[in-house]
């Protein structure tokens, strides 16, 4: 989980103006500090296969 402040800097290089939380391009952002911080997570932990599964489903949906 990101904290509003790690939320609001991912937000803050692609936004489109002063309260653009909603856009596509912001919405990947967040799911992409998400993304890297739970693969930090699973270097350190590789048998947690709950946050390897919702990894895959992030991933996937960034993709779409």
């Amino acid at each position: 989980m990101l904290t509003p402040r790690q939320k609001e800097n991912a937000i803050e290089l692609v936004r489109t103006h002063s309260k653009d939380t909603g856009s596509s391009p912001a919405q990947v952002a967040l799911l992409s500090k998400e993304i890297e911080k739970l693969q930090s997570h699973l270097k350190k932990n590789p048998k947690d296969q709950h946050s390897k599964r919702g990894l895959l489903r992030m991933v996937i949906k960034r993709k779409k």
